[in-house]
């Protein structure tokens, strides 16, 4: 069986950047089944798994483009402190669901200047080529449901 539109993928991966540091891994831990064909992955993995079969491993470079998109300036503002009424403490690096221009998505505060901040809207690997070492470790045909609902039910998956 090969890895295909509408077919549970469950994978092992580790995630590294071009300065080789590890960002993310499944290794140790469960793997990650999604359903392939439907965007529940980045582009430029999704499209690397094709063909492949249990026990495949390889790695990919992803460039940012088939990844987290690149970084759009537009998505960085400065906002008054007044806007995180509430909340005593700001800290660079602090995450927050917002309503932006595009719709409900995480900002990240970069940068503290007295009574500005700066958000960054961006995905925090936007603009970043990603590397991934694959391993494939199962594959099956998806269920109606799954393929109804667009992503996969059970372990290490959505649950409803």
């Amino acid at each position: 069986m090969q890895v295909a539109n509408n077919m549970a993928v469950s994978i092992h991966y580790t995630l590294t950047n071009d300065e080789g540091e590890v960002l993310d891994s499944s290794r140790g831990d469960e793997a990650l089944v999604y359903l392939h064909g439907v965007g529940n992955i980045i582009p430029g993995l999704e499209a690397a798994l094709n063909g492949k079969a249990v026990g495949d491993r390889f790695n990919v470079r992803v460039e940012a483009k088939d990844a987290y998109g690149e970084q759009h300036d537009e998505m960085i503002q400065v906002i008054p402190r007044s806007m995180f009424e509430g909340i005593d403490e700001l800290e660079v690096g602090m995450h927050f669901h917002a309503d932006v221009s595009s719709g409900s998505g995480q900002v990240t505060i970069v940068k503290i200047d007295g009574d500005d901040i700066t958000i960054d809207g961006n995905h925090p690997l936007a603009g970043a080529a990603l590397t991934f070492d694959v391993e494939v470790v199962d594959i099956r045909p998806a269920t109606q449901e799954e393929m109804a609902h667009g992503h996969i039910h059970g372990a290490g998956c959505h649950h409803h």
